[in-house]
């Protein structure tokens, strides 16, 4: 392992399986296969929120909070404080939930610095004009690859993880990663890589990244669509099974091949259904449009463009 950032993940992992290892609970929201958590230190209570999901009925153009209600009242009910609001990436399947989270439970809203890159490309798209700067301060910390921070005692790590997108980050937290849409369960196989500047290539080499983590390490996905013959949701896996049962990138798959079947399978996938609304929230950090004089919100739809 010649990585120095992955040395460093790797030696937080392995200080945490030997004393201090994160608490993670998970929020399961169906409608977009999506799972949040909430990870904290079981000695000081801190904790993390990640991937949080705001309810969004799109034929009617309605905003609910059930899903971030039931993150309030875990982190109610356990006594914890939320010191971090952690975003894996722009995400182009759900609305997220930080303001509102935020809102009630504090926190440092953080993402990848790479999201500078994703609001420009998105901007264009949308036409965006100046009711954003597209410089990331919508968030209070644009994390680099190998920046270092704590929840409580437990030590945490950024890597950065572009392929599906160029800002994807994965959180090292102790023993456990959380890798956003990289990985999903070995049956299921990888994340779609066909986003404006998403890379498969790009995609491969972060996930043999994430592959060179010790065996035990906890990974922690952020979506799963039931594989064929599996019955049940899934997303918690180890290191050591997707290297070595991962259907489309378990060892011995070598890049190239990857890159082939990755992006024949993509383009066979239609755009996903919240793709145009979540896209222009995520890239503001959650933030919805101001309201018009009308005082009623708007949410553009560019046609012909994706």
């Amino acid at each position: 392992m010649t990585d120095a950032n992955l040395q460093q993940a790797a030696g937080i992992v392995g200080s945490a399986r030997a004393g201090l290892t994160p608490v993670v609970k998970s929020f399961f929201d169906e409608p977009t296969n999506t799972v949040s958590y909430v990870v904290h230190d079981p000695v000081t209570r801190e904790a993390a929120v990640i991937d949080s999901v705001l309810d969004f009925d799109a034929a009617a153009g309605r905003t609910s909070f059930a899903s971030a209600d039931a993150i309030i009242a875990h982190v109610k009910s356990e006594g914890l404080t939320v010191t971090w609001l952690l975003e894996t990436h722009a995400h182009a399947d759900h609305l997220s939930a930080a303001p509102y989270l935020k809102a009630h439970l504090g926190g440092l809203l953080a993402i990848g610095r790479e999201i500078i890159h994703v609001q420009n490309v998105f901007g264009k798209i949308f036409n965006a004009g100046t009711e954003f700067a597209r410089d990331g301060s919508e968030f209070d910390r644009l994390f680099e690859d190998g920046d270092r921070f704590a929840i409580g005692g437990i030590e945490a790590m950024a890597l950065h993880v572009p392929g599906h997108t160029p800002a994807d980050l994965a959180y090292v937290i102790g023993d456990a990663v959380f890798t956003g849409d990289t990985l999903f369960m070995p049956d299921y196989g990888t994340a779609r890589a066909d986003f404006p500047g998403g890379d498969s290539r790009q995609l491969y080499r972060s996930i043999r990244r994430l592959m060179a983590l010790p065996d035990e390490t906890r990974l922690f996905l952020c979506h799963d669509y039931k594989a064929a013959g599996r019955d049940t949701f899934a997303w918690e896996t180890t290191v050591g099974a997707q290297r070595t049962g991962n259907v489309h990138v378990h060892e011995g798959v070598g890049e190239d091949d990857f890159v082939a079947m990755r992006d024949a399978r993509d383009a066979t996938l239609s755009m996903p259904k919240l793709i145009l609304p979540s896209i222009q929230v995520n890239i503001r950090g959650g933030h919805l449009p101001e309201p018009e004089s009308n005082g009623t919100r708007y949410l553009k739809l560019p046609l012909d463009v994706l």
